[in-house]
């Protein structure tokens, strides 16, 4: 049994801890167990943000999948899918959008929740994936594995994996004693990024010219191409990396409190932050892999997610929505827009995103000089 109870205004700072993080008031509504063991704060308005954004994602895959170079109806997607279906619609959904969908729904949540991670652990909006240049050690790591050693799918979800998690050693290292806030973190990441972008380059040059094609072609990022084989490598990665994200997700919020008013409230901040940053590079490395470096869901997503839902913590759930909602939307335009030619979605991902860092940039240049 368990009651609901209406939870007014309340301070999240421990009165009187040094270094303690400016009180925040959260409201909503707390339910609770009948013997008080277990408790959930519920926002109507993250409720109603996140229905919404379920609601935008399935009509978005709903006309990605109805619509194209051959209309379908949606009785005939639904016995296609159920195995019912002609043998041409069967070919169309199941082998041709189907996996395509998946690929782009897992890939836009998982850089959705890893740009959430990081924007939450460094306390600053620039902080995502792409910009530190976990996304570009990610690329490294492919890179090797697909112009040196010519490996399967699994040896270049590996290979990236590798490379995002040295990437991030790496940052870590330099910023030893400094913490993991402000523009320090930025701008070191963005040196970084800049010099494994030079190694990409290089790799680049020394495969053999066909190499040379596909790789350049990967690296921008696409969902052209992607089978089962993808779907279900990100699939899996998002299905084990994402519920350990969200059952973390209430610790990450005491982190953003501060590390005092963290640890007062029985939260291990370095074991935490050490598992939500192994976690936030997993999700962008494995979805590297899968599409190459889309660039925008990471730094967008969360941030748009947090201003709708008005959440005063990070909501990984529909951050994860936001994400999925851009990428899948962002894919439908490029083919249904630039129709014959097959567009890669990072094109027009990077386009929007160069324009929203030039924005970003600019607003928090006004807020650090006020």
């Amino acid at each position: 049994m368990s009651d609901v109870r209406e939870a007014g205004p309340s301070s999240a700072e421990v009165p009187g801890a040094k270094g303690a993080a400016p009180p925040r008031v959260v409201s909503g509504f707390v339910v609770r167990t009948g013997r008080g063991g277990l408790s959930l704060r519920i926002q109507g308005r993250t409720v109603a943000v996140t229905a919404v954004l379920l609601a935008v994602l399935v009509v978005v895959m709903g006309i990605s999948l109805t619509t194209g170079d051959f209309a379908l109806s949606v009785g005939e997607v639904l016995r296609a899918l159920t195995g019912n279906g002609s043998p041409g619609a069967d070919f169309i959904v199941n082998t041709l959008r189907m996996p395509r969908l998946v690929t782009a729904v897992c890939v836009g949540a998982a850089l959705a929740v890893s740009g959430g991670i990081l924007q939450s652990l460094t306390g600053n909006s620039l902080g995502s994936p792409d910009v530190i240049g976990f996304t570009n050690g990610s690329a490294v790591g492919a890179l090797v594995v697909i112009i040196v050693m010519h490996g399967s799918m699994i040896q270049i979800a590996l290979g990236a994996l590798i490379g995002g998690l040295a990437t991030a050693a790496a940052v870590s290292l330099l910023m030893i004693g400094r913490g993991l806030q402000g523009f320090r973190l930025v701008v070191i990441g963005i040196g970084v990024s800049a010099m494994l972008l030079a190694v990409n380059s290089y790799l680049i040059t020394r495969a053999t010219f066909q190499e040379a094609i596909e790789a350049q072609a990967w690296l921008i990022g696409s969902l052209n191409n992607r089978g089962w084989t993808q779907a279900n490598a990100i699939g899996l990665a998002v299905a084990v990396l994402l519920p350990l994200a969200l059952v973390l997700s209430r610790r990450l919020s005491m982190v953003e409190m501060g590390d005092v008013t963290a640890t007062a409230l029985g939260v291990e901040v370095a074991r935490t932050r050490t598992a939500l940053l192994v976690i936030s590079v997993a999700l962008a490395a494995f979805a590297t892999a899968v599409t190459g470096p889309i660039w925008f869901i990471a730094l967008a997503a969360p941030q748009v997610a947090r201003r709708l839902t008005g959440a005063s913590g990070p909501g990984l759930l529909p951050t994860a929505l936001m994400g999925a909602v851009l990428l899948t939307a962002s894919d439908l335009a490029v083919q249904r827009l630039f129709a014959p030619t097959l567009l890669p979605v990072g094109t027009a991902t990077g386009t929007i995103g160069g324009l929203y860092l030039i924005w970003l940039l600019v607003t928090e240049s006004r807020k650090s000089r006020a």
